[in-house]
């Protein structure tokens, strides 16, 4: 096993972070709030986002 990323999953992974990146910014302040005091730091937060994104089923569109 590798620990590089191929393209396509780099790509994904880009892509679904800058997603978290955004949603994070729409989120009210309670809510951001509540995710520093789980995980410590807006790097970890948004670290959790994306791992739940990328680990979560796929929705039908």
């Amino acid at each position: 096993m590798t620990d590089e990323f191929s393209e396509a999953q780099a790509s994904v992974l880009i892509g679904t972070a800058e997603k978290m990146i955004e949603i994070w910014n729409r989120l009210p302040p309670a809510k951001q709030a509540a995710l520093l005091a789980r995980f410590g730091t807006e790097e970890n937060a948004l670290a959790a986002l994306v791992t739940t994104q990328l680990v979560a089923p796929a929705k039908p569109e």
